[in-house]
């Protein structure tokens, strides 16, 4: 477990993060009323100036004479244009503070899926095949049996191959299995293939933030593959599986910049996908 320390220390710090942004945000919001009250006694005062032709003591200077009516309303208009762009500034901060609030909660999720998705391997990596059971000594006058030959695991190309053969039966499980099975056994060129069958398994079996995450993994090993582009369609609609639209748009305009020329299937998944996420 000592491994995967630094996830949970980045979930720790992200997840405080993100509780403390609403508390900044309820903060700045009792200011912006705050400041929208005296905005309003403010107008109130120059309503009065402008119908009574009155004299209205200045609220920043009470142990003055009044000044004239003409010279206060100038003052009293520059004090309102003070709060009004004060509770702008206000306002714009508490924005940011809910962008980054969905930021961050974004990213919690994220590291929750990576911490699982490790767990989950770390898990299954462990399970070591069992030592052989010694053969257990039979009568004096016989000959022991020979052991059972044991089946030889599938190589990681017959087990992407039967991986794919499930996928295409939506057995989804299946696919998992074959696909998980292929990647422990290191497939070197077919590295990509195996993490692309492990994302489109997870996507039949809608866990979208571990389908993401294969995705991604199938994108690194090779960025410039034949493949690479399938690997960015697939993250993206990963994204959208779990809300995570801008995340989705973001990939997508990676495929474009990455990828200029794509056409076929490929352009036609990632032109749907785009419609799906309401990219720009």
């Amino acid at each position: 477990m000592a491994g995967f320390t630094p996830v949970f220390r980045l979930a720790l710090l992200g997840l405080g993060l993100a509780l403390a942004a609403p508390v900044q945000a309820q903060v700045e919001t009792r200011e912006g009323i705050a400041l929208q009250n005296q905005i309003l006694d403010l107008r109130r005062d120059l309503d009065s100036l402008r119908r009574g032709g009155g004299v209205v003591a200045a609220p920043s200077a009470p142990s003055r004479a009044p000044a004239a009516s003409g010279d206060l309303v100038q003052q009293l208009l520059g004090r309102v244009q003070e709060l009004e762009e004060e509770n702008r500034r206000l306002r714009g901060r508490a924005d940011v503070a809910d962008n980054n609030e969905r930021q961050m909660r974004a990213e919690i999720e994220k590291l929750r899926g990576d911490l699982d998705f490790r767990l989950q391997a770390l898990e299954r990596g462990a399970g070591r095949p069992a030592t052989a059971r010694p053969p257990q000594p039979g009568p004096v006058a016989q000959t022991p049996p020979a052991p059972a030959p044991s089946s030889a695991p599938r190589t990681a190309e017959k087990a992407i191959a039967d991986g794919q053969a499930a996928l295409a039966r939506r057995e989804f499980a299946v696919a998992e299995a074959a696909a998980r099975e292929a990647i422990r056994a290191r497939p070197g060129a077919r590295a990509q293939d195996s993490s692309l069958l492990l994302g489109d398994a997870l996507m039949g079996k809608r866990d979208f933030q571990n389908a993401a995450l294969a995705y991604d993994e199938a994108y690194s090993r090779n960025r410039q593959g034949a493949r690479a582009p399938e690997a960015l369609i697939g993250l993206a609609d990963a994204f959208q599986g779990f809300g995570a639209k801008r995340e989705a748009c973001e990939t997508l305009d990676n495929l474009r910049s990455n990828f200029p020329n794509l056409s076929g299937p490929q352009a036609q998944r990632a032109a749907h996908s785009r419609r799906r996420a309401q990219c720009r």
